[in-house]
């Protein structure tokens, strides 16, 4: 498979891009490299989406599937018309955040959505959803339904979350400063949470790729609560990146078990503080065809 990532430096990308490589794909990143560097095996195009004849040297390449993790409505837009008539299929990254109402539990790709960005810029996180939606509609308008996949991803976790978000609890349960192990937290121990490991999320995009997969589908983790990441890790450090078995999903098992301090992200980030990885399963799987 010839695959493009319009990024492929930073935490995402790279793993997409790393994990297209093991698997024996040809990779060609464009980005502008200024978040490092591409993994080893992949080619690399620099390029700045925001400028014009930013796709010149790509669109001379015929593509098996492109994919595409911005949140910005115009490079989007300039990369599907770019690109529409070189690759094969599109896979976009999108977000849970595209939906109007988030109180209902389990409801599905049918929801309502926020109002479309009407420009090309978003400005700032307050319109993120807005911004996705915007991606996604400039997406189907150039490959279509048959040609694209939209996965509206949920929380990401695992190793390179530099943003802490999902290894925050995992940390203070294993290491408690409060006297008699003790750590103060809100009293809410059955709020769940659904984190997704971002090793989990690119072996499904690129499977999906592979599949030539298309539809709308929300990504997401197995449910986890509170008091169950406490049970998991208010132990001694032998217990740590010990979760429950992974969930199995459809036709292919997702699921990690190795632990954030000692694997380091196929993009080549090491995390050394969080002590464990999720138990995530990409949702919604299906086998090809079916």
């Amino acid at each position: 498979m010839r695959l493009l990532v319009l990024g492929g430096t930073a935490w995402l990308g790279g793993c997409v891009a790393t994990t297209a490589l093991e698997r024996g794909h040809q990779v060609t990143c464009l980005a502008r490299g200024s978040s490092g560097p591409v993994p080893a095996g992949a080619t690399f195009v620099r390029a700045d989406r925001d400028r014009p004849r930013a796709y010149d040297e790509v669109v001379r390449e015929q593509w098996d599937v492109v994919v595409d993790v911005s949140r910005q409505p115009g490079q989007v837009r300039h990369a599907v018309t770019a690109l529409a008539p070189r690759s094969s299929s599109y896979v976009f990254i999108s977000s849970g955040n595209v939906y109007a109402d988030h109180s209902e539990v389990g409801a599905d790709e049918s929801s309502a959505l926020l109002p479309a960005l009407a420009g090309d810029v978003m400005q700032d996180m307050e319109t993120y959803g807005q911004a996705k939606v915007a991606c996604e509609q400039h997406v189907l308008a150039a490959f279509g339904a048959s040609r694209s996949l939209i996965a509206r991803v949920g929380l990401i976790g695992g190793p390179g979350d530099v943003f802490d978000r999902s290894g925050y609890w995992p940390l203070r349960f294993a290491r408690p400063v409060g006297p008699a192990g003790r750590v103060l937290v809100p009293d809410v121990p059955d709020l769940a949470t659904q984190v997704l490991d971002v090793r989990d999320l690119a072996a499904w995009i690129i499977e999906s790729g592979r599949c030539a997969r298309s539809g709308i589908f929300n990504v997401m983790g197995e449910t986890v609560s509170l008091a169950s990441i406490s049970r998991s890790h208010a132990r001694s450090p032998a217990t740590w990146g010990r979760w429950p078995r992974p969930v199995r999903s459809g036709w292919w098992s997702t699921g990690s078990s190795r632990g954030w301090g000692s694997a380091p992200c196929p993009c080549g980030y090491r995390h050394r503080s969080t002590p464990a990885s999720t138990p995530a399963t990409a949702g919604r799987l299906e086998r090809p065809g079916s």
